[in-house]
């Protein structure tokens, strides 16, 4: 079931009354069966894998709160993560692993004739696994007390509104809310409306507006100019943003109406400065869990593992054997000739190297994350580097603005315009379903013989595109100054304003035959 359909307002009109109607257990219970439900109007029999891991995790937490003797404990976590990233493995990577050795027998001379598994890819599984996962870890470390009560963990995992895509919400945040019911607030239910208004703005009438024109783009770049494919591009980058971060303000505000305060997971982020910055402010869920859970044990700032450069080296000889991207040898030989000189030199360098090698094994893990594909692989590289080389010229580059004696804004406008290009850069890598397709649309807009908006086909798509994106544009740029979530409940006059120009907009420019979020495949 999806947000944006028949089914789930009809579900939601049911639920939302009932909802309010029960109390303790039969709230909960509520919860817990309307949550399965929703999974199981996609394919009831993935609901199997949620109980499982639900079990799973709920019993080594029992048993966590049980012992401690330290041997004991870690076994128990590696129980847990062994069992969730097992099924998360085969699920999503195991054709993708099979299909990349056999690439790796031709190449030695072998020919492997056997035929890969058609699997197909729970919704959601990504991040229930990771918010089920990070109970356990937290558990282990002693950081929150064991859940005793099966209901309230079975739907602190399984809660509807997020399940599927997000945002991730950790044990420490979610479960506390459900010791005691929420309460019916008529201000809860304004505010979290406007936000699941706001979504649906995103959703419908940005992400899925430009959604055809940015797939005609990438299906076949070759027959299509360079000012096309440079705007199909550009489209992408708030196709991709307002189809995930509408998703997030939609179940953000639909838990805020049931009485649960979600963390916020998208904050403007393509008014970003530098890349640290951008990923505290995209998906931002999921950047502080990869921070917290992989980037801090690896060493984060302060120090390093050598186990930083295993999984570099392994991931530079698996791409470079299996795909032929020579081009990569010389980038990875000069981040191995970077680390090597840091390494030559004092502690304090030496924390540098390890630093950048833990960024690039979190971006590449990062990206893997994402999907099974080499492109994903890439994209995760391409943000590693640029955090990488953000930290040996930043200082410079803003060394070099000071002695232009640049303009604040003229300086602010520079660093968000070279941010959002090279991830626009990277979303090329992304979107595309091979490094041919990617490499296709680049070298379309580098053929600037075509850079002219007489050459686009389509021209009211795209003018209308240009509006909906001007507008999410105005409401962002003001909401950097202003928070319109306290305004609308300060002056009832600008919410009813406010809340009627986005349902216009949504039924005037809103697109409704599209039946997914881009974020469900992973």
């Amino acid at each position: 079931m999806i947000f944006n359909s028949i089914p789930f307002f009809i579900f939601i009109g049911i639920f939302l009354p009932l909802y309010f109607a029960l109390r303790g257990k039969a709230r909960l219970w509520l919860c817990l069966i309307a949550s399965y439900f929703f999974y199981g109007w996609w394919d009831y029999r993935f609901l199997s894998l949620i109980v499982i891991s639900t079990a799973l995790d709920y019993l080594v937490g029992l048993q966590l709160g049980k012992t401690e003797e330290a041997t004991a404990r870690k076994r128990l976590m590696l129980l847990s993560m062994a069992v969730n990233l097992g099924f998360l493995a085969f699920f999503k990577y195991f054709n993708f692993f099979a299909d990349s050795f056999a690439d790796v027998l031709v190449s030695v001379g072998f020919e492997p004739s056997w035929h890969t598994l058609n699997i197909i890819l729970p919704v959601g599984i990504s991040f229930y696994t990771f918010q089920s996962m990070s109970y356990t870890i937290d558990v282990w470390k002693k950081e929150i007390p064991v859940e005793k009560n099966f209901l309230r963990f079975a739907t602190f995992i399984s809660f509807f509104p997020q399940l599927v895509a997000g945002p991730i919400v950790r044990a420490s945040e979610f479960l506390p809310q459900f010791q005691s019911d929420r309460k019916f607030d008529w201000n809860r239910i304004i505010s979290g409306s406007g936000q699941m208004l706001w979504g649906f703005f995103k959703k419908v009438a940005v992400a899925d507006s430009l959604a055809p024109f940015v797939d005609q783009c990438f299906a076949a770049p070759d027959t299509f100019s360079s000012m096309h494919l440079f705007i199909g591009v550009l489209f992408y980058s708030f196709q991709i943003y307002c189809d995930f971060s509408g998703y997030s303000d939609i179940a953000i505000g639909l838990a805020r109406m049931m009485g649960f305060d979600f963390p916020e997971n998208f904050r403007t982020p393509y008014f970003s400065q530098d890349f640290s910055e951008f990923w505290k402010r995209w998906h931002i869920t999921l950047s502080s869990w990869l921070g917290d859970y992989l980037y801090i044990p690896l060493g984060g700032n302060r120090n390093g593992s050598f186990g930083s450069i295993f999984f570099i080296g392994l991931f530079s000889v698996f791409a470079i054997g299996v795909t032929g991207w020579m081009w990569l040898i010389p980038a990875f030989l000069l981040i191995y000739a970077g680390g090597y000189y840091y390494l030559r030199q004092g502690k304090k360098q030496k924390a540098k190297t390890f630093t950048m090698m833990n960024l690039m094994v979190t971006m590449l893990l990062g990206g893997l994350w994402h999907g099974s594909s080499y492109v994903f692989i890439l994209w995760g590289f391409l943000h590693g580097a640029y955090l990488i080389f953000q930290r040996i010229l930043g200082p410079g580059f803003g060394k070099l603005l000071d002695s232009l004696h640049t303009p604040s804004w003229l300086r602010m406008g520079i660093n968000v315009a070279i941010v959002f290009s090279l991830t626009s850069l990277a979303w090329v890598f992304f979107r595309s379903p091979d490094f041919e397709t990617a490499m296709s649309v680049l070298s379309g807009i580098a053929n600037l013989e075509t850079f002219t908006f007489g050459s686009v086909i389509h021209k009211f798509v795209v003018l209308k595109g240009v509006f909906v994106v001007g507008i999410l544009l105005m409401v962002e740029a003001s909401d950097l100054k202003f928070n319109y979530q306290e305004v609308s409940l300060r002056k009832p006059i600008f919410r009813v304003v406010t809340y009627t120009l986005l349902l216009l907009l949504i039924a005037f420019m809103g697109t409704f035959d599209s039946d997914a979020f881009i974020y469900f495949q992973f």
